[in-house]
């Protein structure tokens, strides 16, 4: 099986990109599995700190090889949003394919520092680092009830990516260009700045561009964003929402129910739906087959 970087460098030259998709239990996992499965997809699972210490870094290490080897797909597995050193050496040690050092409210001199001390430790074992730079606003996946203000301070300076990049080596950049956790009452955030990312891009042409808060983002965006150098888009928000909601209408209409592989599946079948939809948008499928 081809490594991480092989399909993120064969994403950046064709223009397509990865969906990173988040899970905390075995249900939503088995619904990401499937549409990747349907579609011939390589996928990205993603567990963020709280995902990952209710689920189990060993454990999910596990599964993903279990998976790997029962459906042959290209799967693979990061720590997003891990905020030290200490953490993401535990996810590197117990096998993650990939991290994300989220030093978006140090410093940039302080992100640096600690962003060096994880591309040392990571490059030893083969592991891609994701850094960031800028803050991607919000740590909420709940919907607002008032439209969400980007603050331009927080958005992605392309002079501070570029020397973030030249300084610590990350294997990739999560980006901030209005993007943004969680989902506007609306259900449609506002645009990108577009424009910043063609500037990002000028001053750090080549590297591999990320971007989180994938839910809500207009679908022409997402194409857009993809055409100008974005190789992963996160997806959580969207997916727990599917999830809760699918278990609200069964328990709805099935409220004396408690076999749970009774009551599971109608959730199971909402996060697929919208796994299979973010796949296909960002251009994937058929892209798990070789070469």
């Amino acid at each position: 099986m081809k490594n991480l970087k092989y399909y993120f460098q064969k994403a950046q030259k064709e223009k397509w990109a990865i969906g990173q998709f988040n899970f905390s239990d075995f249900s939503q996992m088995k619904a990401i599995i499937e549409a990747g499965k349907n579609l011939k997809s390589p996928l990205i699972l993603g567990t963020s700190e709280g995902e990952s210490k209710f689920f189990g870094l060993e454990e999910a290490v596990a599964l993903r090889n279990v998976l790997r080897k029962k459906t042959g797909l290209p799967i693979f597995l990061n720590l997003d949003h891990g905020k030290s050193f200490e953490y993401l050496k535990e996810a590197i040690d117990c096998g993650y394919d990939m991290v994300h050092f989220d030093g978006s409210k140090l410093s940039l001199e302080e992100n640096v520092n600690v962003s060096q001390k994880v591309v040392k430790y990571a490059k030893k074992y083969g592991v891609l680092v994701e850094g960031e730079v800028g803050k991607i606003g919000t740590d909420s996946s709940k919907l607002y009830l008032e439209k969400f203000e980007i603050k331009e301070e927080d958005l992605t300076k392309p002079t501070e990516a570029k020397e973030y990049i030249k300084k610590t080596g990350v294997d990739l950049l999560a980006v901030s260009i209005g993007n943004f956790h969680g989902i506007e009452v609306s259900g449609i955030d506002p645009n990108l700045r577009l424009d910043i990312l063609k500037k990002i891009k000028e001053e750090i042409n080549g590297v591999l561009l990320i971007l989180h808060g994938g839910s809500g983002i207009p679908q022409d965006d997402i194409k857009k964003a993809i055409e100008l150098g974005i190789v992963k888009i996160n997806i959580n928000t969207e997916l727990r929402f599917a999830f809760a909601n699918g278990l609200k209408e069964e328990f709805k209409n099935n409220p004396d129910e408690i076999v749970s592989y009774k009551y599971l599946p109608e959730a199971i079948k909402k996060v697929q739906t919208v796994v299979d939809e973010k796949i296909k948008l960002f251009g994937s499928c058929q892209k798990a087959l070789q070469p």
